[in-house]
C-alpha cells in the first residue's frame, strides 16, 4: 500500500495570455472567494527535500533535497526521478523497485521543506516603482503591502493604471487596481489581499 502524505496550496506562475475581469469594488469578501487559491498536487521541485521512509525497514529510509537533474538516491534501487512528479507517483516507484529485494514494501513520500514552492509562490512588482522586486508570500498582505516593498512608486508611475495579474486555474486574471486612490486618499477598494504568485504592475504615465 503507498502513503503519500501531502496536501499543499498552491498557484502557478502568470501564463502568457490574460483574460481581464471586473469586480465590484465594494465587495473584497466576493473577490477573495473568486480567486481564491485551488488545492492541487504539489509536482516535486529541484531542492526541495524529500523523506523516503520503507515501513520496518530503516536502512532504507533516507532523507535528502532533490538534485539539479530532479533526481534521489535511494538504496538498493539507486536512483529515482522525483522531479515533476507528486509524491504518490514517486512513492510508487520507488515500491515497484523495491520489491524485486524487499517483500511488499510500504513506502511513504514525504516533502520536509518546499524550496521550490517558495520561489514559484513568490510575489512579484515589476513598472514605475522605486525597485522591481520579488519577495516571498506572506498570509494577509495586500497590494499596499507589496508596492511598499517595492519601496512605492516612481516619480513616472501612473498609479490607477496599475494592474494585479492573478492565475486562476488554467488562465490569467486581470484586475485594475486604484493605486493613485491607495496611497493619496486612503481609497482601499482595490487593496486587495494578495495570493501565492500574484504579480503587480505599475504602468508609467503619458507625457
Amino acid at each position: 500500500m503507498i502513503r503519500a502524505c501531502f496536501i499543499f496550496v498552491i498557484s502557478i506562475s502568470l501564463s502568457a495570455c490574460a483574460n481581464n475581469t471586473s469586480i465590484s469594488s465594494t465587495d473584497l469578501n466576493s473577490f477573495a472567494s473568486e480567486t481564491s487559491v485551488t488545492v492541487s498536487e504539489y509536482r516535486i521541485g529541484v531542492d526541495d527535500q524529500v523523506a523516503v521512509k520503507v515501513w520496518k525497514n530503516p536502512e532504507l529510509s533516507v532523507l535528502m533535497p532533490v538534485r539539479p537533474d530532479g533526481k534521489i538516491s535511494v538504496p538498493l534501487i539507486g536512483d529515482i526521478q522525483a522531479g515533476g512528479r507528486t509524491p504518490e507517483k514517486v512513492a510508487a516507484e520507488i515500491e515497484k523497485k523495491l520489491s524485486v529485494f524487499v517483500r511488499n514494501p510500504n513506502v511513504t513520500v514525504i516533502l520536509t521543506e518546499l524550496r521550490n514552492y517558495e520561489y514559484i509562490s513568490r510575489i512579484r512588482v515589476t513598472g514605475a516603482v522605486q525597485t522591481a522586486t520579488s519577495f516571498p508570500y506572506r498570509q494577509g498582505m495586500t497590494v499596499l503591502d507589496a508596492v511598499l516593498e517595492a519601496g512605492g512608486i516612481n516619480e513616472f508611475a501612473a498609479p490607477d493604471r496599475a494592474r494585479l495579474y492573478r492565475r486562476y486555474k488554467k488562465e490569467t486574471r486581470v484586475y485594475e487596481v486604484k493605486l493613485g486612490g491607495i496611497l493619496h486618499q486612503g481609497e482601499l477598494s482595490t487593496n486587495y489581499y494578495l495570493k501565492p504568485g500574484d504579480i503587480i504592475t505599475v504602468p508609467e504615465r503619458f507625457f
